[in-house]
């Protein structure tokens, strides 16, 4: 095998140069439990001058061991990168997953490790983490053949939430449900999507509630509806904009069954326009998608949905 392929954030000069604390996983969604363990990796960076980062695998060992049923991805690459990188991490790696990894003995994975990272010091894992051919490597087994290896591996505990810990697939199943507040209590921040405007079908402005339409085709989406949330530039300039928007496809205009976002700002002018690169935040589940009989329903519709917008907004910022 070569040596890893993708390092963002670092030269591959400055990735060798100093001891790194290294954290692993999917980490799909980033969510609190993933956080968790970010920190471990800066804190032991930080004690010994050294530097942090995350390796994570793509795509999920399910594609290649059951692409018939493979697992649903919360995020994307870019998502998960850009994630990774606002929690502090010096570096982030990207690895393909492929066979020939997954056929690593688990007793031979730290060194595999230390052969692409010589300066590999520590070794940051969440305490539910496998590894290995045939996942048989736990975290008892990690702290064994990392000491043999010179390096220290850290187990960090799971996040409690209810009855059960935080992990990428209850946050699934929470979005999947419309449960978009437990997802955003889990990732530990608003689930958020990104995208170009672009132009539709102007059907909004014709019925006097226009939109920002952005394209959205994740491997997992939330469940089809209507939601609170925010809009706002992706490069964070300018305010965030309190808007409703529907996630779906539009079957009552329209037979393309691509998913689309189409957000409705809640203010009198609204700055932002085709071609811009924007973020939706999703705040608060109202419906499920439906199908309406004609265009007046769903005007009819629309104007219900902004007002019950505006009534939450109302409740949630008077507290």
């Amino acid at each position: 095998m070569t040596a890893f392929r993708h390092i963002a954030g670092l030269s591959s000069a400055d990735f060798n140069d100093r001891k790194v604390s290294l954290a692993i996983g999917m980490f799909d969604g980033v969510h609190i439990g993933h956080k968790k363990v970010f920190d471990s990796a800066i804190r032991a960076a930080d004690e010994i001058g050294g530097l942090s980062g995350a390796l994570v695998f793509w795509p999920h060992p399910s594609r290649i061991f059951r692409p018939e049923a493979p697992t649903l991805m919360i995020s994307t690459p870019e998502m998960k990168r850009d994630a990774m990188n606002a929690c502090g991490l010096s570096f982030v790696i990207e690895e393909p997953f492929t066979r020939e990894l997954a056929s690593i003995e688990a007793e031979r994975f730290v060194e595999f490790l230390k052969s692409r990272v010589p300066s590999l010091a520590s070794i940051h894992v969440g305490e539910n983490w496998k590894f290995g051919k045939g996942r048989t490597g736990d975290p008892a087994l990690l702290v064994r053949v990392a000491e043999k290896a010179g390096v220290e591996a850290h187990i960090v505990d799971s996040v409690e939430m209810g009855a059960d810990r935080v992990s990428s697939t209850r946050i699934r199943e929470a979005l999947v449900d419309g449960r978009i507040n437990d997802a955003n209590e889990m990732l530990g921040c608003p689930y958020e999507i990104s995208g170009i405007v672009q132009t539709g079908r102007r059907l909004g402005r014709t019925i006097g509630i226009p939109t920002l339409n952005i394209p959205f085709t994740p491997e997992l989406a939330p469940k089809f509806g209507v939601y609170l949330g925010e809009v706002r530039r992706q490069n964070r300039e300018g305010d965030s904009l309190p808007a409703v928007f529907n996630l779906g496809v539009r079957p009552t205009v329209d037979s393309d069954l691509e998913p689309l976002v189409e957000a409705h700002a809640l203010v009198e002018e609204c700055p932002l326009t085709y071609g811009d690169e924007i973020s939706a935040v999703f705040n608060t589940f109202i419906r499920p998608e439906l199908k309406f009989d004609g265009i007046e329903s769903l005007r009819n519709q629309i104007e219900l949905d902004v007002r019950e917008a505006r009534s939450l907004l109302n409740i949630q910022r008077n507290g």
